[in-house]
């Protein structure tokens, strides 16, 4: 769990403290509370040192040796990960956990899977596989060749719950569609921009809640004035997957004849998983994965994903940057 509190962790937690007190008046509201925020945040300070003496992966990661000069790239949670490199199970060492992880890489090359079996390895290893791609910072196909289990949609769903303490797809989906009658409305008020009137255009005939959230997930490029080329893209079956993966580091490829015929999710340049059903699913499965691969978001896409994450997804929402 991350050691560093949120501007709005603190506030819930410094109000009450205040607001119980006698000291509290109007005047001196605001010293009152800067001089607890600096209290609470001193203490975490502390709390945050015993940690990392103590051997916590998430802070000891971060530190530096005397040889070490120049600046170096923090490696902490970014998206409101809760469980974002935790320690390895008691009783266990690096070594018992990479010959699980042999074992699992084994049991996935079998013709029927037991993926009860794999479900277990994967739990037991999470703490291995984090440090890996929290340190090392592997590239996609490495991890792939190292944890091949990683890349289905059930293990990607469980990942991503360990990650957060959320349920993927039920979170973006139930955001969805909350906010699909406000998104679309906002869409339509848009009718210079000519993606999300050709979209909107797309109800006309077939106006099913699928066919919303997708309308409302490939139009917020469009809506946010950022390039939707760099997300999504769509293929004919008779496309060449090198062709029309080149240069794309993240997105969603749609491949469709007279109907959609598959959805894939594209990282660095390689598909990465296909058979997948809809839109709103390929980008349920690009965030898990996106969380589970620690990868960054794309910075032409900034807002896009920040909508995606806080505002229909609700994780480390509140606020999001200012366009």
């Amino acid at each position: 769990m991350s050691t560093t509190p949120t501007q709005h962790v603190t506030n819930m937690i410094v109000w009450p403290r205040l607001s119980s007190t006698s000291i509290l008046v109007s005047r001196n509201q605001g010293l009152s509370m800067g001089g607890t925020v600096g209290n609470l945040k001193f203490k975490m300070g502390n709390f945050r040192q015993r940690l990392r003496v103590a051997g916590c992966p998430e802070l000891k990661v971060n530190t530096r040796t005397s040889s070490q000069t120049g600046s170096k790239k923090l490696k902490r949670a970014k998206k409101s990960e809760v469980n974002f490199l935790p320690g390895f199970p008691e009783g266990k060492t690096q070594h018992d956990l990479d010959i699980e992880r042999s074992v699992l890489v084994s049991e996935m090359k079998k013709r029927k899977v037991d993926w009860r079996q794999i479900d277990e390895m994967m739990f037991n290893t999470f703490s291995l596989r984090r440090k890996e791609i929290v340190e090392d910072e592997p590239l996609v196909a490495q991890v792939k060749e190292r944890w091949p289990a990683l890349f289905s949609e059930r293990q990607v769903e469980a990942e991503f719950a360990r990650l957060t303490s959320v349920d993927l797809k039920g979170s973006l989906f139930a955001g969805l569609d909350q906010y699909l009658e406000r998104f679309l409305e906002l869409y339509k008020t848009k009718s210079g921009i000519a993606g999300l009137t050709r979209l909107i255009k797309c109800l006309d005939d077939d106006s099913s809640t699928q066919r919303k959230r997708t309308v409302l997930l490939l139009g917020l490029p469009h809506f946010l004035k950022e390039d939707p080329s760099h997300i999504f893209k769509t293929v004919e079956p008779t496309d060449i997957e090198d062709t029309f993966t080149k240069g794309m580091k993240v997105g969603i490829v749609t491949v469709k004849g007279e109907d959609i015929i598959d959805v894939l999710v594209v990282l660095e340049e390689a598909v990465v998983l296909s058979n997948l059903r809809d839109v709103p699913s390929a980008i349920s499965m690009l965030m898990g994965l996106l969380f589970a691969l620690n990868i960054d978001y794309p910075k032409e896409l900034k807002y896009t994903f920040e909508i995606i994450q806080k505002v229909l997804m609700n994780i480390g929402g509140r606020q999001c940057s200012s366009l």
